[in-house]
């Protein structure tokens, strides 16, 4: 028997054990070569050659070296039991006697060694496995939409196939997709593995749980988690909500017709959703609850309210006219705030890390369970994760790129309403209102944040009575910009890339 182990010549083992056998008139029948390492039980070929000697097909066994024979003390014992039940076992290199008892004393002192070596190989390999994923860098390959630049170093992103898989994620969150539709979108789109060929269904599942793509590193075996030292690929506000889509935490499924308001209106009395139906080529919406009073509600109806809404979003002439100068003025002034933002941001991290430290001395003075500090040390991690992209966004300015975004996006809002699929109506609507209810004669909608602002910013007050254009803007901006520098701002704009896409200014 020899062993395949890299680093080690197989002819110079096979001739060592030819010597030996012609030296002790040992016949040989038959030659095994085993790849997997001596240190794993359930080897095939090893068990293979026990079957054989145990049946009586052969005399005996001869093995290059003790260690190529069992670094497991299971295998070694299997071994000394073949031994005494009188079968033959030779070591080429060591020239044991093993029907001896100084023999066999030596055998099962190398045995022990051999053990030892491979237990104490091992814990080094994890210390240093342990040593660079605490230093944020993953010691395996890739995953998909990432590049391996060399040891030590954290991935970098791929500049073809990561803005790739950013899609992917952006895509089922929408919940209009699955998982094999989604492969079929991206297999089109080129997303391939590394050999170049399309993923498959369950990768696909790996990529969108695995946290790797917000910045940490989480290992599957024991469930622990890590800050990575790699560049994050989708914030994780993204990662959440593809999390609720594939837990079943939002319920996407096919219906027989499409309505723009399906889901989007509740009861005012029973708090349920009104129900479309269409009857004489008209589509109304009621509450399906028994005896509840409300009655039904044209579509017709609901379309002129939402246009009213939306029509008040839009800027007039002499506010598009000024607005560039307010906003360049307005992003001047923003340093004073940005760095007040930056430093209470800068707190809640470091209180972050305090809370991390105190965890662990819980673990260690065992005051915490192992399952309970892994779930408490994930949720500070990935609350970290979340202040830091906040940071990075203030520390770049984005808010003003963002507001940007927002009012050219709030100015077309409503022609993008009226041109729109009844799916994306919905998706339109969800952006700009929540908890539409109806009572039976009020139909009422709530704005959502930064919406609102932008839809009574001729009311915000100032503390004077007299508003021009130039002032209302300048309050808007003050509005919208310090909650987007505040530690928890309410997302503007929906990350779906079909609206992401549209109007001027609206880049992916």
């Amino acid at each position: 028997m020899k062993q395949g182990e890299q680093g080690v010549s197989l002819q110079e083992q096979r001739s060592t054990i030819e010597q030996y056998a012609a030296r002790f008139k040992l016949p040989i029948s038959r030659w095994f070569e085993e790849q997997e390492t001596a240190a794993k039980r359930g080897r095939p070929v090893f068990n293979d050659i026990l079957k054989l000697l145990r049946s009586g097909k052969a005399a005996g066994l001869v093995v290059h070296k003790i260690d190529r024979s069992a670094r497991n003390l299971r295998d070694w014992a299997d071994l000394g039991e073949l031994i005494d039940s009188g079968i033959e076992v030779h070591f080429a290199n060591e020239s044991l006697d093993m029907t001896s008892r100084g023999g066999r004393l030596a055998a099962d002192i190398q045995a022990v060694v051999a053990a030892d070596y491979i237990r104490n190989l091992r814990e080094e390999a994890r210390k240093g496995f342990y040593g660079r994923i605490k230093q944020g860098f993953l010691p395996m390959p890739a995953p998909v939409g990432y590049l391996d630049v060399g040891a030590g170093q954290a991935k970098a992103i791929d500049p073809f196939k990561g803005p790739l898989v950013r899609t992917a994620f952006e895509l089922y969150s929408t919940g209009r997709f699955n998982l094999h539709s989604l492969q079929a979108e991206m297999t089109t789109l080129g997303l391939t593995n590394r050999n170049g060929n399309a993923l498959y269904l369950q990768n696909y599942a790996l990529v969108l749980r695995n946290p790797f793509y917000i910045g940490l590193i989480r290992l599957k075996s024991s469930g622990e988690t890590f800050p990575g030292a790699h560049q994050p690929l989708i914030p994780k506000s993204l990662f959440d909500r593809v999390q609720d889509v594939l837990d079943g935490r939002t319920k996407h499924r096919q219906i027989k017709h499409d309505l723009p308001f399906r889901k989007v209106i509740r009861c005012h009395q029973c708090g349920y959703s009104l129900i479309g139906e269409v009857k004489h080529a008209s589509v109304y919406y009621r509450c399906h609850t028994r005896q509840c009073p409300v009655k039904g509600l044209r579509q017709d109806t609901i379309n002129s309210v939402l246009s009213e809404r939306l029509e008040m979003l839009e800027f007039g002439d002499d506010e598009r006219a000024c607005l560039p100068e307010v906003l360049r003025s307005w992003q001047h002034n923003q340093s004073e705030s940005r760095q007040s933002a930056i430093a209470a941001t800068e707190l809640r991290i470091g209180q972050i890390a305090a809370r991390l430290d105190r965890l662990t001395d819980a673990l260690i003075d065992g005051l915490l369970e192992n399952s309970a500090y892994e779930q408490r040390k994930t949720a500070l991690v990935g609350e970290r994760r979340e202040l830091e992209e906040h940071l990075a966004k203030v520390r770049s300015g984005e808010a003003a790129t963002e507001i940007e975004k927002i009012l050219e996006f709030a100015s077309s809002a409503y022609s993008l309403y009226v041109s729109q699929s009844p799916q994306e109506k919905r998706e339109l609507i969800q952006i700009v209102t929540s908890n539409a209810s109806f009572d039976g004669k009020t139909l009422d909608f709530t704005w959502k944040f930064p919406y609102g602002e932008v839809a009574n910013r001729a009311h915000i007050t100032n503390g004077g009575a007299k508003r021009d254009t130039r002032r209302i803007l300048e309050q808007l901006l003050e509005a919208i910009g310090g909650s987007l520098n505040s530690l928890s701002p309410s997302p503007p704009l929906s990350t779906n890339p079909s609206f992401l896409s549209l109007g001027p200014g609206l880049e992916r």
